[in-house]
């Protein structure tokens, strides 16, 4: 099975041109080695007994012509041919003072049955007549007849026209697949475009009505999703900033209480929705203002790895440019990395460049996740407290947002067994 995106242009292009054109070419070779084998072949051998019966009639002469009460005028004007019963020549045992023709030996197997003695056949180059010759009386007899009596002269222009046929149908198949081909690649080209994130203005409904009707089904959904997307940015930054006033008063009003053991879980609560709050108001501030560009990923994983400790070694190429939202990528590689370093002593970050996308492994030597709870891991607000240390702070988000940043640009983020012992997280970003 393969997929769209793992087909370059000039391939897809190939297929398609090997699934129409192929089929056309094998009918109508098929058609054509029918046509020859059967009715040509038919129809020469045809010709060869026909000729092989005036033949006949001229053997039967010129064996008995003192006896023939028709005259050598009248059966070369009757059967349209010239003939001799005293041909200058023997039967000579070598053909090389003839050519050779098409269904030659056709003529000479219908003659030598009918006449019963063997024949020389051969097209003589210097009239463009066939000359059948055979022994009659002691005597050579020769024949002429006309090449196109003996057989069909005009096979090769079926064979132009098949030919030019089949030129055609490549020409209109090319000229079809051209334009067909380009609108899927485009549609496709956007719709990946559209996955990552990225506007395509340029893009037009093109090609036949059902690619038409996916590439406006596309664009479509492309508009929901990108309402959608600003909706809850809004929304989760309204509320956000609402939400800070009645904060800033119960804090207020706590920290004017007595300090008990009450107040204090009340303030780490507090604590805590503050946090969230920050959380949604750097998200929402990241969404509206971050700009897809082109940056070296491998910087960006470097600088974001820097900011915690100088300790943590990544490993791979030294650049790798790719398109996509600059801080978002950052915030989300501060997260894997933030969570790395809360449950683990030990993080390494490996940096891999592959053909279609790049790839960034952050490992950990902390006691991990089971492998069924590795999508429960994604979930907003989920802890996971059971197989994690539960004395860490923070709200359950990070690899929410992590995942979101990475399929917003065409990518994925995947948690599997890393070698260290704990945890690996593969955040992948399409080139």
């Amino acid at each position: 099975m393969f997929r769209l995106r793992d087909i370059t242009p000039r391939g897809l292009y190939a297929r398609s041109l090997l699934m129409v054109v192929l089929p056309v070419v094998l009918i109508l070779m098929l058609t054509t080695w029918f046509y020859y084998d059967n009715h040509i072949a038919e129809v020469n051998r045809k010709l060869g007994q026909s000729i092989a019966r005036d033949v006949s009639v001229v053997q039967d002469y010129c064996e008995r012509r003192s006896e023939s009460p028709i005259s050598r005028e009248l059966i070369a004007t009757r059967l349209d041919l010239t003939f001799s019963c005293d041909a200058p020549h023997a039967v000579p045992e070598e053909e090389g003072f003839l050519e050779n023709f098409s269904y030659r030996h056709v003529l000479r197997e219908e003659l030598s049955t009918r006449l019963g003695l063997p024949v020389v056949v051969g097209l003589s180059p210097n009239d463009s007549l066939i000359h059948i010759r055979f022994p009659a009386a002691g005597r050579t007899v020769e024949v002429l007849v006309e090449r196109k009596r003996a057989v069909t002269i005009t096979s090769h222009v079926f064979i132009v026209w098949v030919i030019i046929f089949s030129l055609l149908m490549i020409a209109l198949a090319v000229a079809f697949l051209n334009q067909q081909v380009r609108s899927i690649l485009s549609l496709s080209k956007a719709a990946r475009a559209f996955g990552r994130g990225r506007d395509v203005p340029d893009f037009r409904p093109s090609g036949a009505n059902e690619v038409r009707e996916a590439a406006r089904a596309v664009i479509d959904m492309k508009n929901r999703l990108t309402a959608f997307a600003e909706q809850r940015t809004a929304m989760l930054a309204g509320v956000s900033h609402d939400l800070r006033t009645p904060l800033t008063r119960l804090k207020l009003s706590l920290a004017m209480m007595e300090e008990t053991d009450e107040i204090r879980a009340m303030k780490a609560d507090l604590k805590d929705m503050s946090m969230m709050l920050d959380g949604y108001l750097a998200f929402a501030r990241g969404e509206e203002s971050d700009e897809l560009t082109e940056f070296d990923f491998a910087e960006l994983v470097r600088e974001a790895a820097a900011g915690f400790s100088e300790d943590i070694p990544v490993a791979g190429p030294e650049t790798i440019r790719v398109t996509g939202r600059r801080l978002a990528v950052k915030r989300a590689l501060t997260n894997l990395l933030s969570n790395a370093l809360k449950f683990g002593d030990t993080v390494q970050v490996m940096l891999v460049d592959g053909p279609h996308a790049a790839e960034v492994h952050v490992d950990d030597d902390g006691p991990g996740i089971p492998k069924d709870q590795y999508e429960d891991a994604f979930r907003p607000f989920s802890r996971l407290d059971e197989a994690r240390t539960q004395n860490t702070s923070g709200i359950g988000l990070g690899l929410t947002l992590a995942r979101d940043t990475a399929r917003a640009h065409g990518g994925d983020l995947r948690l599997s067994e890393s070698a260290l012992g704990g945890l690996r997280a593969s955040f992948r970003l399409p080139h």
